[in-house]
């Protein structure tokens, strides 16, 4: 018998040849019971697992930890609640507390020093009426006390936190001291004669020649203004003082502030003065 020629692949079959299984072949799957609903924890201090659960529980989940809880040991698990200070501990933290408040002058702890009260000028227009002689601001050491009203106090502080800081950041361990290089002085502006009083005779003005960074660098307007390591936070630490002091003055104000940030709380209508 002659065959004929195979069919061609448009002539295909448009479905499967394969024989349809059927009903008793095909497997029907059995419905599993909802799990029950795991009851609510109770809330208590210490979670207490035993030893046989506990590796169970390290056998499923080996990584998971129950919130609240750290391991400890094999399996087992303590609060997180910290430990009860001793009664030592509580007494070294209440000197503590007690010395920074004896110390705290302009109603901030921050500010640590010594109230001194009315300072007389030896000319007219010199002196100061509640002056404070500060020796740390915000944990920063001060190279020598420096005396100033609480105006000039406070404003300082607000540059340490929010400039001195920010701007040294974590270089050297941060900060640990400022060479103060003037505070109250009864003289005129640059010392030169006839010139109008400079607010150092009012106690209005601080000026800051260094900074001292706890691994013992020490970072100097006149060495460093430039240079590439501390060149860009020397001027961000002296941007930030424009806001809190009415007069900032640096390197690059005249020839008098070569070495030295000069920062004073006069006020101008204008706003700060910063150079």
């Amino acid at each position: 018998m002659a065959v004929g020629p195979a069919p061609a692949l448009a002539d295909a079959p448009k479905t499967s040849l394969r024989p349809i299984a059927r009903i008793g072949d095909i497997p029907v799957p059995r419905a599993e019971p909802a799990p029950a609903p795991a009851p609510a924890p109770t809330p208590a201090e210490t979670v207490v697992v035993t030893e046989p659960e506990a590796q169970s529980n390290a056998q499923q989940q080996p990584d998971a930890i129950r919130p609240g809880a750290r391991k400890v040991g094999q399996g087992l698990f303590k609060s997180l609640r910290p430990q009860r200070r001793t009664e030592r501990s509580k007494k070294q933290a209440r000197t503590v507390i007690r010395q920074r408040q004896k110390g705290a002058v302009c109603g901030d702890v921050a500010l640590q020093g010594d109230v001194i009260g009315r300072v007389p000028g030896r000319i007219k227009g010199c002196g100061i009426e509640n002056a404070i002689k500060l020796r740390s601001v915000s944990g920063i050491a001060l190279s020598q006390p420096a005396l100033m009203d609480c105006t000039t106090a406070k404003s300082f502080k607000t540059w340490v936190d929010r400039g001195l800081k920010p701007a040294i950041g974590s270089r050297g361990g941060g900060v640990a001291g400022l060479g103060i290089a003037a505070h109250y002085a009864c003289r005129t502006r640059n010392n030169k004669p006839g010139a109008k009083l400079s607010e150092h005779s009012t106690g209005r003005a601080i000026d800051i020649s260094s900074i001292l960074l706890r691994d013992g660098t020490q970072i100097t307007l006149l060495k460093h203004w430039n240079s590439k390591a501390y060149g860009k936070p020397l001027r961000q630490m002296h941007g930030a003082a424009c806001g809190p002091f009415g007069t900032v003055l640096g390197p690059n104000a005249d020839r008098y502030h070569l070495d030295h940030f000069h920062f004073d709380t006069a006020r101008y209508r204008s706003g700060s003065y910063c150079r």
